[in-house]
């Protein structure tokens, strides 16, 4: 592979994912973690969030990982396959401890938003070159990455640089820029992952992680400085996603020149009951629809589809609606789709999915 997508080609995986996933403890009222009396116990994880919501979409995925060899580890390698991903790629450390985190209810970006995180010397964190196995990674017509992975470790950039590195039968690499500042040891953080998305063939970023991170605002000025990658979706948030797109070469990690193809796609309107994890599913309705050889277009509508469903419920994961289901939101005349509401449970009621205002 050279960085295209080869819809016919049969191969064992459809799409790799490597990254840490932690066990999450939910809070079982809004409020201070210091109010909170109980929390549920639930998963999360970038990359494993997207291994989950591919595999439930009816993809082949593997999940490449490292857990602790504890309870916690046991539980997260157990929730992960259940939903078909294969976790063979999941190496047990007996001398570090899985990570875990709690938070609390309310939105991420308000104020009063709480997580606190027990990764610190986790057993993700010791992924290096030489604890994965180079079979586990190159197995899949996509490997899927994000930039939490290189800041968890020294190791685990290294690790990181060396999935990126351009060569001859590298699977298509789409890599999640996920800025995550308070996980970086230090101020250069964000000029490291603006390094390792250049390396990528496929590049998500959110437009305010690209200010937040780079200083850089609007669509243009983030292609500028993310001239490499065949394709770069910028997500903004209410205002929908834009894809620049243009056709790769016969060497992975490169570009044929000339212009890009802009396309853009309104989001749609979601009664919210949690944003945590819309981004990974966005990645992962992405991802599906290029797996499929659908159009920019559809591959957008179908990010957007797969976020909804995580939207609607209170966890990192929901439960995607069916192929034939997604397919026929994503047909929908443009008036169509941009008067579309969807609501908790419409990835099950297909009768109820068009909720008026």
């Amino acid at each position: 592979m050279t960085g295209t997508v080869e819809v016919d080609t049969p191969t064992p995986v459809d799409v790799v994912c490597l990254g840490e996933s932690m066990v999450t403890f939910l809070p079982s009222r809004p409020g201070r973690l210091a109010d909170v009396p109980s929390f549920a116990r639930t998963i999360g994880g970038a990359e494993s969030n997207v291994a989950c919501a591919l595999a439930a979409a009816g993809h082949r995925v593997k999940w490449v990982s490292r857990v602790g060899a504890d309870g916690f580890g046991d539980h997260l390698v157990d929730a992960v396959g259940a939903y078909g991903v294969d976790t063979t790629g999941v190496r047990r450390d007996p001398d570090r401890p899985t990570g875990i985190y709690f938070r609390t209810a309310n939105d991420r970006s308000g104020a009063a938003h709480e997580v606190v995180y027990y990764r610190a010397g986790s057993a993700a964190s010791a992924m290096s070159p030489a604890t994965v196995a180079p079979e586990d990674v190159a197995s899949g017509r996509v490997l899927h990455l994000s930039g939490i992975t290189p800041a968890l470790s020294d190791d685990c950039l290294a690790l990181t640089r060396e999935l990126l590195r351009p060569r001859e039968g590298r699977p298509l690499v789409s890599f999640d820029i996920n800025h995550r500042p308070a996980l970086w040891r230090e101020a250069a953080g964000a000029r490291v992952l603006l390094e390792l998305a250049r390396g990528a063939d496929l590049v998500f970023v959110g437009e305010d992680e690209a200010e937040e991170a780079w200083g850089l605002r609007g669509a243009e000025a983030i292609r500028a400085a993310l001239p490499e990658p065949t394709t770069l979706v910028i997500k903004r948030g209410s205002a929908g996603a834009v894809v620049h797109s243009r056709e790769a070469s016969g060497a992975a990690g490169t570009t044929v020149g000339g212009a890009d193809t802009v396309t853009s796609v309104p989001a749609l309107r979601v009664d919210v009951v949690a944003p945590v994890g819309a981004g990974d599913a966005f990645a992962a309705g992405f991802l599906s629809a290029t797996l499929r050889g659908l159009p920019v277009e559809a591959r957008l509508r179908h990010g957007h589809l797969m976020a909804a469903a995580v939207l609607t419920v209170p966890a990192d994961l929901g439960t995607p609606p069916s192929r034939a289901h997604a397919d026929r939101l994503a047909a929908l005349d443009p008036e169509a789709w941009e008067t579309l509401r969807l609501g908790p449970g419409w990835t099950a009621a297909p009768e109820q999915e068009a909720v008026t205002p």
